[in-house]
């Protein structure tokens, strides 16, 4: 559905034909390509193969029949069709052009619009999903508003993420606190979806949106995956007791928080399950240990390689705040100077 919805989106010439043909009143029926499954439900109409233009399809809407456009939209290959798809195929809309716009696009595959000239609006059939197209005027304001949510969104995440790298500094976090973070987090991400859905459908109204959207979640997928390979709990390997997740079982973690439906987002238990953490009410406030991932994260230009094999080695934020340069420096990738660099960033606060 993207990708029609971008074909679609305001400010291309197909959507300028919409756009014309919604206020017209006519209504209109258009597939959004051509091949033999839809020459095979299109019965009498006019062969064209002329190329697009928003007036001519306009012209072409204000006959009874179905428009058909060449694949790429570039020609319009039929005019005045009777569309006559399975009438086997579920539908759930009762208007008739809809229906056959609905059928249509579930029997052949291909992209279906149908405009409504009671209801002046635009609906698109694709992938067994439909979706009416909003003014740009509306998108934007549904996107001004997002933005707004997203951005106190990110200042309780940049809070929660304070409150989470001192008691990790301290030694003193609790799964509470890792599970709060991972909901910030997670909350931000799923709005950020929202956004870009909407920015791909708002076309080149869009644009400063895309900006601000990459701006409010800049570096809320690395805090995510460095909080899951800091927490996840995995089995222990060879006696090791705390073994380093692998980056397969890291990925596992973020597939089963991002399964999480929004109810089960709100609560804490959930959350801590999916990170193998203790989920009842009692177990909340036990302690945790983070490996040092994410706090490693933040030292600029150091590599994702230094960063494993410095977790591998020494284990925990604590013992990576207590090591000395020449520790560091005894770590195969490391060497002296990076030593020199990660000992730097990590005396005084900890963390960037």
């Amino acid at each position: 559905m993207r990708a029609v919805l971008r074909r679609l989106a305001p400010g291309t010439a197909l959507r300028d034909a919409l756009d014309r043909i919604r206020r017209s009143g006519t209504g209109g029926l258009v597939v959004l390509g051509d091949d033999p499954v839809v020459r095979a439900v299109c019965d009498g109409g006019v062969e064209l193969d002329v190329e697009f233009t928003p007036a001519r399809l306009r012209e072409l809407s204000k006959m009874d029949g179905a428009v058909v456009l060449s694949t790429d939209g570039s020609r319009i290959t039929r005019a005045n069709v009777h569309l006559v798809p399975d009438p086997s195929l579920p539908a759930v809309e009762t208007g008739t052009r809809h229906r056959a716009a609905e059928r249509t696009a579930a029997h052949t595959g291909v992209p279906t619009v149908a405009v409504s000239a009671s209801m002046t609006t635009v609906t698109v059939y694709a992938g067994g999903l439909a979706r009416v197209l909003a003014d740009p005027v509306v998108l934007l304001a549904r996107a001004d508003q997002t933005v707004a949510t997203m951005e106190r969104h990110g200042a309780h995440a940049a809070r929660a993420r304070a409150r989470l790298d001192r008691a990790e500094m301290g030694d003193y976090a609790s799964v509470r606190d890792v599970v709060a973070m991972a909901q910030r987090l997670l909350r931000l991400e799923r709005l950020g979806a929202e956004l870009a859905e909407l920015t791909v459908e708002m076309g080149e109204y869009g644009r400063q949106t895309a900006l601000q959207l990459e701006e409010l979640l800049s570096d809320t997928p690395d805090e995510l995956r460095g909080l899951v390979a800091d927490h996840l709990r995995v089995e222990p390997v060879d006696g090791d007791r705390r073994p380093v997740p692998t980056a397969e079982q890291i990925e596992v973690g973020l597939e089963r928080l991002a399964a999480l439906s929004d109810a089960d987002l709100l609560l804490p238990a959930p959350v801590a399950r999916c990170l193998g953490l203790p989920a009842e009410p009692e177990d909340l406030d036990d302690h945790v240990t983070a490996r040092g991932y994410r706090m490693l994260t933040h030292i600029p230009r150091l590599r994702p390689v230094q960063i494993t094999a410095l977790v591998e080695r020494f284990g925990s934020v604590p013992a990576l705040l207590s090591a000395e340069q020449s520790d560091f420096a005894d770590v195969e990738g490391v060497g002296a100077l990076w030593a020199r660099h990660v000992h730097q960033r990590l005396t005084g606060l900890g963390i960037v």
